[in-house]
């Protein structure tokens, strides 16, 4: 009997021992699973607010350009709208109007405009206002026209330094009370003038000038 209590007593001590063996085993592999456990959660959280974060910074150099597109826009179509100014000029014209300086006469308006809202007196000729066409016309006692003004809605837009870009600096200038006038020459027979008030520092209305009729008041 005593043999057995030895033997059975040895198994509870060896079966003990064991446990404890275990449980010390299993405490040491949970400790050291934990920070594996937490790295793929904070990889997890942290990718998805970094995306929106660099998407808002790539996206700002982007509509800054769209926005720089837009402004470049201006000086293209002033250029364009330059350009075909003195390449009427050099035919006597404006835009829009088919009759021009030295060739044209203030009958032939009348005959197809009608009567304008105004004729006065100035200098040695008479000025024809038009006003439904923006249009002022000046012609001579022959008749002939010299002058063409218009004061259309895109040319109001127009600034000297738009002007400048284009065409250079003006041949001369000349001031007239509050105007400001640049003058280029467009050709033999005509001149370009951008008649700017110093108020609005933009075009009031442009003129194409041919001297020559002016002086000949009987021409044609």
């Amino acid at each position: 009997m005593t043999t057995s209590l030895k033997t059975i007593t040895g198994i509870l001590i060896l079966a003990g021992m064991l446990g404890l063996t275990g449980c010390s085993s299993g405490s040491n592999n949970e400790a050291t699973a934990s920070p594996a456990a937490s790295q793929p959660g904070a990889g997890s959280s942290s990718a998805p607010s970094a995306a929106p974060a660099e998407a808002s910074a790539t996206a700002s150099p982007s509509a800054a350009a769209g926005g720089g597109a837009s402004s470049a826009a201006a000086p293209q179509d002033s250029s364009k709208l330059l350009e075909e100014l003195l390449q009427l000029a050099r035919e006597g014209k404006v835009p829009g109007v088919e009759y021009a300086a030295h060739t044209g006469l203030i009958d032939d308006v009348e005959a197809a405009w009608g009567e304008p809202d105004t004729k006065e007196t100035a200098g040695k000729g008479i000025y024809a206002t038009y006003s439904k066409q923006h249009v002022v016309i000046g012609f001579n006692k022959g008749s002939r026209i010299f002058d063409v003004r218009s004061s259309a809605a895109d040319l109001q837009k127009l600034t000297l330094k738009e002007i400048e870009a284009v065409l250079g600096e003006p041949e001369r200038t000349a001031v007239n009370g509050g105007d400001k006038i640049y003058m280029y020459q467009a050709g033999k027979q005509y001149q370009l003038k951008f008649i700017i008030p110093e108020a609005s520092g933009t075009v009031d209305h442009i003129s194409v000038f041919s001297e020559q009729d002016s002086i000949n008041n009987m021409a044609g």
